[in-house]
This record gives structure tokens, sequence and C-alpha cells, in this order.
């Protein structure tokens, strides 16, 4: 039977590899919903596509390399330098996750000026299917753009602008993400005090067994 700081650290590590695979699978189903555009996923795409990808995408790899160099460690028993390394690629993969969280978070700080923005720099059609998506016409001071939702002026004066339902849409899907991003360095915590505990045991085991071959040297 595995003892339990051992079952703690293997229960840790298996969630801590399957954070790194479910960040995979939301970029990659993300960017591939980014090339056919809709009124339901049109808003998220557009606000995920703002945030580090690419710097998400790294932190998965960096995830599921710790994972595997925590297989040699748990095979080698006698060998506390995979575990070394492990806790040390643990320990950038909480700076690089806080990193990346914290970067969202400040996003969220000036919601709806970063969204005129970007409001701005999308093409007629995006702004159409945004338009669609809150029932709304035009971002603020940006004019709306005509389609079935705003054909005319007094369609689109008669309805509110976008700025309200479109920041407090991106406030709540903006926060949901880095809780989970936070949710997941609080993981990787737990994984790597995990793994320190069983550097200590694997330590006091070590120290044991010198002790018993210095005893039986001794009586020889």
């Amino acid at each position: 039977m595995l003892p339990k700081y051992l079952f703690s650290f293997l229960l840790a590590d298996a969630l801590f590899a399957a954070t790194g695979a479910l960040l995979v699978a939301v970029i990659l189903l993300s960017k591939s919903a980014m090339n056919v555009p809709t009124p339901e996923n049109v808003a998220p795409n557009l606000l995920l596509s703002h945030t580090p990808l690419n710097g998400a995408l790294a932190d998965a790899g960096l995830i599921f390399l710790a994972f595997l160099i925590s297989i040699p460690g748990l095979i080698a028993k006698a060998n506390r330098t995979w575990f070394k390394v492990h806790s040390w690629m643990v320990l950038i993969c909480i700076l690089v996750t806080l990193v990346i969280g914290l970067e969202i978070w400040f996003s969220t700080l000036k919601t709806r000026s970063n969204l005129g923005v970007m409001w701005q720099k999308e093409s007629p059609e995006i702004q159409e299917l945004l338009q669609k998506r809150f029932q709304c016409c035009g971002y603020m001071e940006i004019p709306f753009h005509k389609d079935s939702t705003c054909p005319n002026q007094p369609d689109a004066l008669a309805k509110t602008d976008c700025v309200g339902p479109f920041s407090n849409f991106a406030n709540d899907f903006l926060d949901l993400v880095f809780t989970a991003i936070f949710g997941m360095v609080a993981l990787d915590a737990i994984l790597l005090l995990c793994g320190l505990v069983v550097l200590k045991k694997r330590a006091e085991e070590q120290r044991y067994r010198h002790i018993d071959e210095k005893t039986r040297y001794s009586r020889i």
C-alpha cells in the first residue's frame, strides 16, 4: 500500500497534468472557433484572442514537461535529483501561470476602454455579429454598423449601444478565466508542497539506510 504522502503527490501530479491537457484543449478549440465566428461564440473568442494564448500554450508545455520529469523520480526511489528538478519546474509553472492570470486581471480594470479599441479594430462582419449577439447598436461614440439588428438610425436610437452589455459580458467572462487560472496556481502550489514532502521523506529514508549500513559494517 502506498504511503499517504506519496498517494497525495500522485493525485496532485495527475491533476496537474490534467490542467495542462485542459489548457491545450481550450486554446486549440478557441483558435479553431475563431475561424468560424457566430453570434454565440464571437464575444468569448474575441476576448480570448486578446489574452496571452501563446503564453498559456507554452505554460501547458512546461506542465507536461514537469509531469514527465516526475515519472523517473517515482521509479528511482533512491534518487532525489529528479524530484528536485521537478520541484523547480513546478515553481516555474507557478510563476508563468501567475503572470498570465495577473495580466488578464489587470486588463479587466479598464474593460470599457479596451473593448472600444477592440471594437474599432474589428471588421464590419464581426461588429455585426456582436450587435446581433447583444441586440445593441454601435459602441459609445463609434457609429453602428448597418445590419438586420440596426437597419437605420431610428432603430439604432431605440436600442442601447453595446458598451453596457458587451462590457458586462466581458467582465463576467474574464473573471471566470482568471479565477480558473488562479485555481491552477493553487493546485501547482499544492503539488510543490507534496513534492517537497516526498523529498524530505526520501532524505530521511536515505539517512536511515546510511545508519543501517554503518551499523552492519561496525558489527562486521
